[in-house]
């Protein structure tokens, strides 16, 4: 189990955390942050997991119409601009300044996912809904369906854990904080989903986007909007890649196709 690097790193970061140096002060704040970012994590997942089953009829947005147009595009625009505008040089000073003191810095991927989730749960709990339904599933086609809508937040789930769980889910930096070393991020990814393709994590939430047994105009609008994100934004991911490993992650993108895998190829070159 040691031998692979996903699970190791997980263990030698909880082994950390859970013997702390003394700080009391310090304790306190990562465990805050802790609760805090994984409480928020799980409502905004939740939330999406449950109004998109849904196809967006339902929410608790009581805007009304049309100026609940203009307050639901508000709301699919602010999550992928304020998501890739936090990944630059620029967003990550912000995040490291975010928190007065000396534990900004270690603490910017846990305050990163504060702020993805928050902008999620915001996104899905105060939409308002157009109480317009095209298409809901019955019978058999509604457990196919919803067997797919499940594959894909499995899929999901199992991209993020290739990616590294602890910054994905937010407890790199809290954790980092309350065994007062300095937060180690995982290696350019390459195993599990990623020797099938670059950007694993961004298809799978691109599925569970057209997998839904109720099919409405919200959801259809939230589907394009989110997979157009999922195709383009991963670019600026690949420039950062390009530029922290050079001729490594050369190697992989030339190996590994883009979003659609190729079933027949060998193995992969890139480690």
């Amino acid at each position: 189990m040691l031998d692979d690097s996903r699970i190791a790193r997980l263990i030698i970061l909880i082994r950390a955390a859970i013997r702390p140096p003394k700080g009391a002060g310090r304790i306190a704040l990562a465990l805050c942050f802790g609760a805090l970012c994984h409480a928020i994590f799980a409502a905004g997942v939740l939330a999406m997991i449950v109004m998109m089953f849904f196809g967006l009829s339902k929410s608790l947005g009581t805007v009304s119409w049309p100026i609940a147009a203009l307050a639901n595009a508000a709301l699919i625009a602010q999550f992928p601009l304020a998501h890739s505008l936090l990944l630059t040089g620029p967003g990550g000073r912000f995040l490291a300044r975010l928190i007065p003191g000396p534990h900004g810095q270690t603490l910017a991927t846990t305050t990163y996912a504060i702020i993805a989730s928050t902008q999620l749960l915001a996104l899905f709990t105060l939409w308002t809904p157009s109480g317009i339904v095209w298409w809901q599933a019955e019978g058999a086609v509604f457990w196919i369906v919803t067997g797919a809508y499940s594959a894909s937040w499995l899929i999901l789930l199992k991209a993020s854990f290739d990616a590294g769980a602890e910054v994905q889910s937010g407890a790199l930096g809290w954790m980092s904080l309350m065994a007062r070393i300095r937060p180690v991020f995982p290696d350019m990814p390459t195993q599990g989903l990623f020797r099938l393709i670059r950007q694993p994590i961004y298809v799978a939430f691109a599925l569970t986007l057209w997998t839904v047994p109720i099919w409405t105009p919200d959801q259809l609008a939230l589907a394009i909007c989110f997979t157009s994100y999922c195709l383009l934004a991963p670019r600026l991911k690949e420039r950062r890649f390009a530029r922290r490993y050079g001729e490594r992650f050369a190697r992989y993108r030339a190996n590994v196709p883009y979003a659609l895998p190729r079933w027949q190829q060998g193995r992969s070159n890139a480690q």
